[in-house]
């Protein structure tokens, strides 16, 4: 894995305005770097953040303020031909296999549409690469063809693996890719998204609520809770050594692989707290175990405390 970042990934904030002249802070003073090559995972529950951040980090949302590098260069400082080429070697694969695609159009005319705009090549040329991609993602020629509404789940799902990578991307935004299949179909498209990061050397944000699917496909995971990333490591130390209380509590949501084994449940109790307005203290601390007085008043920041682990969390500051 390269020591240069692919993206580097300052203080971002995208907030949304709400009722009475709020803002809802949606990613809140994020900070991270993806290396080209690799898997970094974002993983949180529902409404935490993380879609925003991946769509922020590709364009898709403007930010409120902080800073996105691309190979070293600030996103919002790019050219009009500087954006375009940025576009097309970003993509983004959604959490709907269905409602991504346009129901009015054959697979083949959905997989060439964004060829049209960014590539010259004549009509048998686009028709021989959709083949060729429609091979690449595990489905047949003739499907180019038929419609979206005569295709399975899991098959929607690899249509838009094959219209990502008909841009020829280098880093592709992964939005709950296979939350919407059935468990019998997850493993084959997970498998799936690790041979074409293989055989096209690409880079990937893997946005998922479900730490037991993404032990397999990652680097590294970042944490996030109510806007923020509360824990950033690798993905084995995340399993093997968990310290943010919050990431405790996901991984003991995760059933246990034998029927005899005995895994104790860490529940959260109490009200996540609205993400509207401004925040006083650590976002967790009202269904902390371990909040101190001292969480209610500061909200704790990341930090290294070794090898490339960084927590949020004042047992550990």
């Amino acid at each position: 894995m390269s020591k240069q970042p692919l993206f580097e990934i300052k203080n971002l904030k995208r907030y949304f305005p709400a009722k009475g002249g709020k803002t809802v802070k949606a990613v809140d003073d994020v900070t991270f770097d993806i290396f080209p090559g690799e898997t970094f995972s974002l993983v949180g529950e529902s409404g935490c953040g993380k879609t925003t951040c991946g769509r922020t980090i590709l364009g898709v949302y403007p930010k409120t303020s902080g800073s996105i590098l691309y190979e070293g260069q600030e996103t919002a400082e790019m050219s009009k031909a500087q954006l375009r080429q940025f576009r097309r070697r970003n993509q983004m694969i959604f959490q709907d296999p269905y409602s991504c695609l346009d129901p009015r159009m054959t697979i083949g005319t959905i997989i060439q549409e964004g060829m049209n705009v960014h590539f010259k090549r004549t009509p048998a040329e686009r028709n021989e690469k959709v083949t060729e991609l429609l091979f690449k993602v595990g489905l047949t020629a003739d499907f180019a063809s038929r419609f979206p509404h005569e295709l399975s789940g899991g098959q929607r799902q690899r249509i838009g693996i094959a219209r990502a990578l008909a841009m020829e991307p280098d880093f592709i935004v992964c939005d709950e890719p296979i939350a919407a299949l059935d468990v019998s179909i997850q493993a084959q498209v997970l498998n799936l998204f690790n041979r074409l990061q293989r055989q096209h050397n690409l880079t990937y944000i893997f946005i998922s609520h479900d730490l037991g699917v993404i032990k397999h496909v990652s680097d590294r995971i970042a944490i996030m809770y109510l806007g923020r990333v509360v824990e950033l490591c690798r993905a084995a130390q995340i399993y093997e050594n968990p310290l943010h209380p919050y990431t405790k509590a996901l991984l003991s949501a995760i059933p246990p692989e034998s029927p005899f084994q005995k895994k104790e449940r860490i529940v959260l109790k109490g009200e996540i707290p609205s993400p509207i307005g401004d925040q006083v203290g650590c976002p967790l601390a009202g269904r902390c175990p371990n909040c101190t007085e001292r969480c209610t008043r500061e909200i704790p920041t990341l930090q290294d405390i070794g090898d490339g682990h960084q927590v949020a969390c004042f047992l550990y500051h």
